[in-house]
């Protein structure tokens, strides 16, 4: 049986979304629980830039000065600027909800 991780928050449909299509989830609202630094690092090493979502109201909420910090920094400090969700499957990451993801990950 595959093991999925998702980190998201509960508040976000689409990560409602893939928590009701996927089977056997271990959940992680990440501005309760946070992001593990390793999974932050790997995440950031795949996905660059993208990991960050600019359009969320955190990232409109910051200030320039914040905005310019190192994209780790600044995700430690704020994890929900987190695109969402970061699904951990099988060893391989997957950011969003899209049709790959689903395709990827089994779901209809």
């Amino acid at each position: 049986m595959t093991k999925i991780t998702l980190f998201g928050l509960k508040t976000c449909d689409t990560c409602r979304k893939a928590l009701r299509a996927l089977d056997q989830v271990t959940y992680f609202d990440v501005r309760k629980d946070g992001v593990p630094d390793e999974i932050l690092e790997t995440a950031y090493a795949r996905f660059g830039d993208r990991l960050i979502n600019t359009r969320s109201t955190t990232w409109r909420a910051l200030d320039a000065n914040s905005r310019e910090l190192p994209a780790l920094e600044l995700l430690r400090k704020n994890p929900t600027l987190m695109k969402r969700p970061l699904i951990i499957s099988d060893g391989e990451m997957y950011l969003g909800w899209g049709a790959d993801e689903k395709a990827a990950l089994g779901a209809a």
